[in-house]
């Protein structure tokens, strides 16, 4: 078992208020224990509890296991070492734990999607626990709330990195509880705001190495560190925007190859992007880019000739800049393709075949565009992306172009037809596999 590090005294408060309180909604930047916290609360609460079944959550059940069962080593599983077991119930992922008060069976869900609520239905929840919470379908957590009605100490646990001030979840969801705790003191609601500075387990020379990647005054800084509710506005990535140069290298990092591929639609045209990663993550660059119009040269041509046409095109630009890719960088580790069109990831394999090359080729994992937007703006402000001088045209216009759609409530970038979203997403695609792995903070 892990020992825990000493908690300062508001975590040990909000620990505390957990046990007399209903709703505990953690809050907070990177590295602010927040996890940790909860997770402890949750034990602590469940040792004790008179009911069996209990719920663990989040935007998908390996998330839900990553955050909350392990919690870098100071999950659920930590606490109860030696009396927890995974198994399943009802033929559904879940954690199986020998309590002071007998067995206790946690069922694991995700929750990101609209209709994954209907796979908590049917069962009565003594406690659950989302992580991620603001990042969930909100129908998801209102079938919580009506799932632990009839628990006999009911309580739910959330935790969550902030959002924009707009963003439904304090609107629609946490206002209501706020609101009535102000009109009734023991309402039960517990809230806690926690950062890096909350964080006694990281050192004094962890917290500084940290802090020096951060510009003080970027959004990512109020966010991630601070844990503030901010909201973009205009330009999102006013580093390149405004001191490109700052960007551009004649030198890759050392690492291995990726290349991403959006495949062009509704006039709009293919878009590729090959980049080199470190294989410590610690940098990436940007190594070249490219577009190929998709649709056909002439008007008049839009029957199957016009498909096989804009095929063509297809292959074309694609292996076009693979070949010069592998030519002037070295070879192709991998290629991330559009996840949403298979049958064009197959002609790609292909093509690929028919030109004798052998490199994987595989659908993209699509990260949603507010996590995109959030690793490159960390990738910006820590120097940690760089784009090859005279290549990289294409996604440096991207870039600096992209701007904040003002309709919505989170980080999205305008898709108008003024920037083009089309190169940030090979841009994307190219590198959102290992998304966890370069958003890190501070080394």
């Amino acid at each position: 078992m892990n020992e825990y590090a000493p908690f300062d005294e508001h975590s040990s408060e909000y620990i505390k208020n957990c046990q007399n309180c209903w709703l505990n909604v953690a809050e907070g930047g990177k590295r602010g224990g927040k996890n940790v916290i909860n997770s402890l609360a949750f034990c602590i609460a469940l040792e004790n509890h008179p009911d069996k079944l209990h719920l663990i959550a989040g935007v998908s059940i390996s998330s839900a296991k990553l955050n909350v069962i392990d919690c870098d080593g100071h999950g659920i599983e930590n606490y109860f070492y030696g009396r927890c077991r995974e198994g399943k119930y009802k033929n559904k992922d879940a954690l199986f734990i020998y309590t002071l008060t007998g067995e206790k069976i946690l069922l694991i869900s995700g929750g990101a999607k609209d209709g994954d609520e209907k796979y908590i239905k049917g069962n009565t929840y003594g406690m659950a626990y989302i992580t991620e919470a603001n990042e969930c379908h909100q129908k998801f957590l209102n079938e919580v709330m009506d799932r632990t009605l009839s628990s006999s100490d009911r309580k739910i646990f959330h935790d969550l990195n902030p959002k924009p001030p707009n963003h439904w979840y304090y609107k629609e969801f946490l206002k209501f509880h706020e609101d009535m705790a102000i009109k009734d003191k023991d309402y039960g609601y517990n809230y806690g705001h926690f950062n890096i500075f909350n964080n006694l387990s990281v050192s004094d020379k962890k917290l500084i190495k940290t802090l020096s990647t951060y510009d003080k005054k970027s959004i990512w800084y109020k966010r991630d560190i601070l844990g503030l509710r901010i909201a973009s506005a205009g330009i999102l990535f006013g580093e390149i925007a405004n001191n490109e140069n700052r960007y551009l290298t004649d030198r890759a990092v050392p690492g291995f190859i990726t290349t991403g591929v959006d495949f062009g639609k509704n006039g709009s045209a293919h878009a590729f992007c090959s980049q080199r990663i470190a294989r410590d993550y610690s940098k990436i660059t940007v190594l070249r880019s490219d577009k190929e119009e998709c649709t056909p040269d002439s008007e008049e041509v839009q029957d199957s000739l016009g498909i096989g046409q804009a095929l063509a095109k297809l292959e074309k630009g694609f292996i076009n800049h693979v070949k010069y890719v592998i030519k002037k960088f070295g070879l192709i580790d991998c290629i991330f393709c559009d996840s949403a069109e298979p049958e064009l990831i197959e002609f790609l394999r292909k093509v690929l075949t028919k030109n004798g090359l052998h490199i994987p080729i595989y659908p993209s994992e699509k990260i949603e565009i507010p996590s995109r937007i959030h690793l490159w703006g960390i990738l910006f402000m820590q120097d940690r992306i760089n784009f090859m001088r005279g290549e990289t045209e294409e996604i440096i216009r991207g870039f600096q172009d992209a701007v904040q759609d003002p309709e919505e409530e989170d980080d999205r970038y305008l898709d108008d037809g003024t920037s083009d979203i089309d190169i940030l997403d090979s841009n994307n695609y190219g590198i959102e596999k290992y998304y966890k792995q370069l958003l890190r903070i501070g080394g």
